[in-house]
């Protein structure tokens, strides 16, 4: 065992030996301490859900007997502030340099970016690595060195980059251990006696890993994905890799199952195997738009929360509690729908295709704001990610520049006939309509009395009729958008008159709360219709979004005292323009603080003096960007240069950037992306579009 100048590697989303830049720089420096520090409540109202916190304690089991079989256990830390545990690591250890992987959700970005400041004071060298993407998402430009905003253009680019993604490594062979005797690890409670009870079932069809994660991409290389494009709507059987879970927690790299995939795209197209190699490239796009997820999290720190295009902050959502629990329980009287929903809630998974119908029939059938379906999803999926979560609601939502025509309403009676024309899906998971003909299962309400009556059938009693009418949506759709439309025209007419900076932020209305059942909370100042029932920069930095707090206004017409006085509460924004640095600079130090969310100030005092000391830092680093080095060369503080990304930001049978959006053909004048100075400073997998792998 090694003494004092040992390393540190912090693992997070990054649970494996293999293809680890992280652990390998460790490894190459001498002696490793391996670190998991567990800080749910830094996330705020995005704590990790039953199932998602049962598959982390699993995998955290799994990595740590692979450390042990290496040399060196897993020191386990249980916090509420992630760089004071990082801190008292250091310290107890010894230890002269910190190694760790990137991620690029908000917080993350802000918790890393001031980790490398606080352990950089301390004379610690830090170096952080690309593991869980292709490229960087700084090194995907347009030919402006304009970040992209439609998934197609993006891809594009990525397919055409000079340099092929680097290859993944090779497990270490050994670690030689650091000296932890004076850093005991803390019991992780990831679950209560309750919890494990409902959690018992998991195992059978899950296994955790990194390890497990590598079986399953060999099972799925060498046998689904042949036949991938054919059968991945297949929502009956099983066509999908089930890889997303292992993805998220980064069991396997998205680079080996890049590299594996394409070998195998070579092999088939020398055979002439065109089925195979279209299978690959559909493969590699649901890839592809987990990059994207990262990607526009990267560029739209606040995607997760707000919509990218400035008309959607008008549209009036429906405020029904009722509804939105129905949907949650498998009630609604759309079978497939409530067939989704039941096996979420069992299971913690959705495919992919099912993803989509249950997210678009509660957006555009229920009209229920967004970020409740993403909150619920986050809440009850074993994948949830929130990148990917936000860019598929965001896409279902109509709110991405190249998503979904908004008008556009998918009946589930007829997605039931494509996903599952047997209806062998919704037998298994609506045992009251089993024996029902498959003539009627995806409607039965239409089927004749004595059909209903043979089935064991009531509807109304023991399974619902449906609780809205696909006519009666588009016609209350149609409605709703036309009030949106005439309320984004009088904010913009406002504007260019200056009399106001706009209607929407105004909050004419009360925000929407999340439903306190679910321990969610809204505050979108969006329409509301309510119906009834710093030092110096390293070589090795990582490029972190300058977040500043310039033309913050705190909304005077909020009627809640908890708002009223939030001054400090109130979220730094991405400049549009560069050029307010300085006064954005003083505006933070004014007191335009960044709290990314306010349960973390509530929970944690130390967690929000550390996030709005980052968003001091963050601002005092240059705007300037440079490429980087291939191997962690000079990232520089990013800051959006001073275009406002206005470019032209699908049916559903290609996805994200597959045609033309309904907003050019409708309204072009307010195709655009979200003015982020124009927003109320509210607080903050595709789940759907990613491939549910």
């Amino acid at each position: 065992m090694s003494g004092g100048g040992c390393s540190i590697v912090w693992f997070r989303r990054d649970l494996r030996v293999e293809d680890n830049p992280a652990l390998a720089a460790g490894v190459r420096a001498g002696a490793v301490v391996a670190v998991f520090i567990w800080a749910p409540e830094e996330e705020g109202q995005y704590y990790p859900g039953r199932v998602s916190r049962w598959w982390l304690k699993q995998s955290l089991a799994h990595l740590d007997s692979s450390l042990r079989s290496l040399g060196t256990p897993l020191i386990t830390k249980r916090s509420t502030n992630s760089v004071s545990s990082l801190l008292e690591v250091v310290k107890s250890t010894g230890a002269t340099q910190l190694f760790f992987n990137h991620l690029y959700d908000p917080l993350s970005l802000v918790r890393d970016h001031r980790a490398k400041e606080v352990l950089t004071a301390q004379g610690i060298t830090v170096r952080s690595f690309n593991s869980d993407l292709l490229y960087e998402p700084w090194d995907v430009n347009d030919a402006h060195g304009q970040p992209f905003t439609t998934f197609s253009a993006f891809w594009e680019r990525c397919l055409s980059m000079p340099y092929d993604p680097q290859a993944p490594l090779l497990p270490p062979k050994r670690i030689i251990p650091g000296d932890a005797s004076r850093c005991p690890c803390d019991m992780l409670v990831f679950e209560d006696d309750l919890e494990k009870a409902s959690n018992a079932l998991l195992s059978r069809a899950w296994s955790p890993g990194w390890s497990n994660a590598d079986k399953a991409l060999t099972a799925f290389i060498n046998g689904p994905l042949i036949e991938y494009s054919k059968n991945r709507r297949k929502a009956d059987s099983a066509t999908t890799s089930f890889l997303s879970p292992h993805l998220h927690f980064g069991e396997v790299s998205v680079k080996k199952v890049f590299h594996l995939v394409r070998i195998k795209q070579v092999f088939w197209a020398n055979e002439g195997n065109k089925a195979g190699e279209e299978s690959v490239n559909l493969f590699l796009k649901s890839i592809g738009l987990r990059e994207y997820s990262r990607y526009i999290s990267f560029n739209h720190p606040y995607s997760h929360e707000r919509p990218l295009l400035g008309h959607l902050k008008f549209f009036p959502w429906v405020v029904n509690e009722g509804y939105f629990k129905a949907w949650r329980q498998g009630r609604t009287g759309y079978p497939l729908v409530d067939a989704g929903m039941r096996e979420l809630w069992a299971t913690g998974w959705l495919h992919d295709r099912i993803r989509v119908v249950v997210s678009s029939f509660f957006v555009k059938v229920l009209q229920l704001p967004w970020r409740w379906g993403m909150k619920y999803f986050w809440d009850t999926l074993l994948d949830a990610d929130l990148e990917s979560d936000a860019l598929g609601w965001q896409y279902i939502s109509g709110t991405l520049p190249d998503g979904r025509e908004f008008d556009r309403i998918d009946n589930p009676q007829f997605e039931g006939y494509k996903c599952d024309p047997n209806g062998e899906y919704v037998r298994r998971w609506l045992p009251e309509l089993a024996r029902l003909p498959t003539e009627w299962i995806h409607h039965p309400w239409n089927a004749p009395e004595y059909v209903l009556q043979a089935a064991g059938i009531e509807l109304g009693s023991n399974y619902p009729l449906p609780i809205v009418g696909i006519d009666a949506a588009k016609v209350r759709l149609q409605e709703a958008l036309i009030q949106m439309w005439q309320q984004e025209a009088a904010s913009r007419a406002a504007i260019e008159n200056g009399t106001e900076e706009g209607l929407g932020d105004s909050s004419e209305s009360a925000p929407i709360a999340f439903p306190q059942d679910t321990h969610m909370e809204e505050r979108l100042a969006e329409p509301v219709r309510n119906n009834q029932p710093h030092g110096t920069r390293r070589y090795e930095d990582q490029m972190v979004p300058s977040m500043t707090a310039s033309h913050v206004r705190v909304e005077e017409e909020e009627t809640s005292s908890d708002l009223r006085n939030s001054a400090a509460d109130n979220r730094a924004e991405v400049p549009t323009n560069v050029t307010t640095q300085e006064n954005a600079r003083e505006t933070v130090n004014q007191g335009g603080l960044l709290n990314v969310n306010r349960n973390t100030r509530v929970q944690n005092n130390a967690t929000e003096m550390w996030l709005r000391n980052a968003a001091e830092d963050s601002t005092a680093e240059s705007s300037s960007s440079t490429r980087r080095e291939r191997d962690g060369g000079v990232v520089p503080v990013w800051s959006p240069p001073a275009s406002n990304f206005s470019e032209q930001f699908v049916d559903d049978e290609n996805g994200i950037g597959a045609s033309s959006s309904y907003l050019q053909r409708q309204h072009p004048q307010s195709h655009q992306l979200m003015n982020w100075t124009r927003l109320p400073q509210t607080g903050f997998s595709s789940s759907q579009v990613q491939d549910k792998l």
